[in-house]
């Protein structure tokens, strides 16, 4: 039986891919590709395109699924292409009674499967075994955004804020760690919004806090991408007395200036995410940031690109998430003036460059340095600030390592004994 998942864009598509993935073989489908598209960039939207017509052309007899963000945004466009069998939508691809009624062919009468994203209330809890070579689990505790930042589709494709019961997320995660996961990273589109839609409208930080003290067996938790501005009090206990949780945090930061914040319809200012990131160096001083930015917004001026840039050295952001603007139809900053395609992209390319200076001047600080190693595949793992290094392991395993090296993937370390 052959079931394969290609996968474009975030963590939480990675982590639905393989859920599509087990319901697929649960209804005993085969020679089927299922696509999974990210719709936040039009690159991501033409490289699923491109990529649709290679799987086609290089097996001409797979059954060809598509879903995803842009899937969900676009499904007729999709259902144009000849290669595509099926549209599916994003209400409708994690959904096991989708794919048991595919067992008779694929799509039926219809190439489309969506239906209006934007009713969709509730969000099931799906548990995976594990990823990363059954190290690390991914953990959905939410889906879709409330907010309507000028430049993103995302919510369209996504639907409301809709968040996990805590006692069903607190669960999974047990399950996950009874069998031997040594990290559980907690996903959504919007994660930092997660709670006000359940009963005691719990927040992420009283989740984080709940899971560590239920799930004792768990090793290492870690916090995918977060609105700052919307961190809770009980978060940042947690970043501040948890060792369980990682002191790694990945920002949605978009911009370094005010005024393109303020066109974005971002909520928060350069000074409050400069806050934010000392008082959680203040609280853990091992923390790092990553952060997404976007370079050539509309309006953008050569001085507003020197506040991004400025930004990521005043908060030492390690690891950069880089995109050239790029207009998305239907969204209000689609009709703002726009800044040359080839100036978004130099702009971008400056900034992965510093990213990649970041990276490599974090690297060569850890020289030395006995790290906690969680193992994710053969001789390679992530050290609890999720950076990359190469010492003998097998996956699983959580290891203290010595820093003896780096290159251009990130360190190289070897293992220490443990003391009789």
């Amino acid at each position: 039986m052959s079931i394969e998942t290609l996968t474009f864009g975030c963590r939480l598509n990675a982590f639905e891919s393989e859920v599509m993935k087990d319901h697929a073989g649960s209804a005993g489908l085969d020679n089927i590709l299922i696509v999974n598209s990210c719709a936040v960039t039009q690159e991501a939207v033409r490289q699923t395109r491109q990529a649709i017509r290679k799987a086609r052309r290089e097996n001409p007899d797979v059954k060809i699924v598509v879903t995803g963000c842009a899937a969900q945004t676009d499904a007729e466009s999709f259902a144009e292409m000849g290669e595509v069998d099926l549209v599916v939508g994003n209400g409708e691809k994690m959904k096991r009674e989708t794919y048991e009624g595919l067992k008779f062919g694929i799509g039926g009468n219809s190439k489309i499967l969506v239906d209006d994203i934007m009713s969709v209330k509730e969000t099931a809890g799906h548990l995976i075994e594990g990823m990363d070579g059954r190290a690390r689990a991914f953990v959905q505790v939410q889906n879709g955004c409330d907010h309507r930042c000028t430049f993103c589709i995302i919510p369209y494709g996504r639907g409301p804020s809709r968040s996990v019961p805590m006692g069903v997320v607190v669960d999974q995660i047990k399950k996950l760690a009874d069998n031997g996961i040594g990290e559980v990273v907690l996903t959504g589109v919007d994660i930092t919004s997660y709670g006000p839609d359940l009963p005691g409208k719990p927040s992420l930080g009283a989740l984080t806090q709940s899971i560590l003290k239920h799930v004792p067996q768990l090793p290492r938790l870690r916090i995918s991408s977060i609105d700052s501005i919307e961190a809770d009090e009980a978060l940042m206990e947690a970043i501040k007395s948890e060792h369980r949780l990682m002191p790694h945090l990945h920002l949605s930061l978009q911009s370094g200036d005010n005024m393109i914040l303020k066109r974005m319809k971002r909520r928060h200012l350069r000074e409050d995410t400069i806050q934010f990131v000392n008082d959680a160096k203040a609280m853990r001083p091992d923390m790092v940031f990553g952060a997404d930015i976007i370079a050539g917004f509309p309006t953008e001026t050569d001085e507003m690109f020197a506040n991004s840039m400025a930004i990521v050295k005043e908060c030492d952001l390690t690891y950069l998430h880089v995109f050239p603007y790029s207009p998305r139809p239907g969204t209000p900053a689609a009709k703002m003036p726009q800044v040359d395609k080839k100036v978004a992209k130099d702009r971008a390319a400056k900034l992965r460059a510093l990213g990649e200076q970041q990276f490599d001047a974090f690297c060569a600080s850890q020289m030395g340095d006995t790290k906690s190693v969680l193992i994710e595949r053969d001789n390679v793992g992530r050290t609890e600030q999720f950076v990359p290094i190469k010492v003998e392991g097998a996956p699983g395993e959580i290891l203290d390592v010595k820093v003896t090296g780096q290159d251009q993937h990130g360190l190289i370390g070897e293992k220490q004994l443990a003391v009789a």
